[in-house]
Formats: structure tokens, sequence, C-alpha cells
């Protein structure tokens, strides 16, 4: 209905990308996102929620490009960060994850997510089969 309203809202299109990929729908997903992109290069949500699809997608390669690009708008979003940690992590290059862990700490986080990196740094040396079974 929003977006029936207002087609042209990059939040509104992000929004809707979310719910796409939360129903698997991952192509239409992508599309959203990169629709939501062109309305609003200035909105990083998209960018970071593709980069999301896209590492669930194990596109790791294409996240990063994303994720590198998504930088140069937020500088300073820890989530983009901490979000390439995970992707390091998943490819066992631990010591790209732990410096990409410590950049997104140092940009402050909430208190949450401080706590959410910290799991991950612990988890570090745990390999992504076992920590899936805890």
């Amino acid at each position: 209905m929003a977006f029936q309203i207002n087609p042209c809202s990059s939040v509104i299109m992000s929004y809707l990308g979310t719910a796409l990929h939360a129903l698997k729908r991952n192509e239409e997903a992508l599309e959203m996102m990169e629709r939501a992109i062109l309305a609003d290069k200035k909105n990083p949500l998209p960018m970071y929620q593709k980069a999301n699809i896209l590492v669930s997608l194990e596109s790791f390669d294409e996240a990063l490009e994303v994720l590198e690009e998504l930088k140069e708008y937020a500088p300073r979003e820890s989530s983009v960060y901490a979000l390439m940690g995970r992707i390091y992590k998943r490819r066992n290059m631990h010591e790209k994850a732990m410096l990409h862990f410590g950049l997104a700490l140092d940009l402050k986080p909430s208190a949450t997510d401080v706590a959410t990196i910290k799991a991950a740094i612990e988890k570090l040396h745990v390999p992504d089969e076992l920590e899936d079974s805890l």
C-alpha cells in the first residue's frame, strides 16, 4: 500500500526489499534494493540491506564490493565494518575479520551491537559448522 502511494521512496523500497528477502524471494529483493539505491544514493540503508542479502546468498565478493562503496557514503557506520568482519570470518580470513570487528568497535556502536561484535570476536576461531550447532 505505501509503495503504491509513494513508489519513488527509497525507504519504502528498502523495507519492501527486506520483506521480499524474508520471504526467500531473493532475486526480487535484490532488484528492489537496486531500485532503492538508484532512487536515493545518499540513503545507506538499501546498500547495507543489499550486502546482507548477498551474504545470505554467499556472494561474499559482491557483498564486499557493495560494502566498500557504502563506506564512502557512511564512513562512520559500525554495522558496515561488523558485516565485513562477518564476511571475512566466514571466509576464514581471521586477521581481516579481527581488523574489521575492531574498526566497528572503535566507531562506538550501540550496546547491543557491541555485545554482538564481541561475541563474534570470541567465536572467531570456532568453525562456522560448530557455531551453527551451538
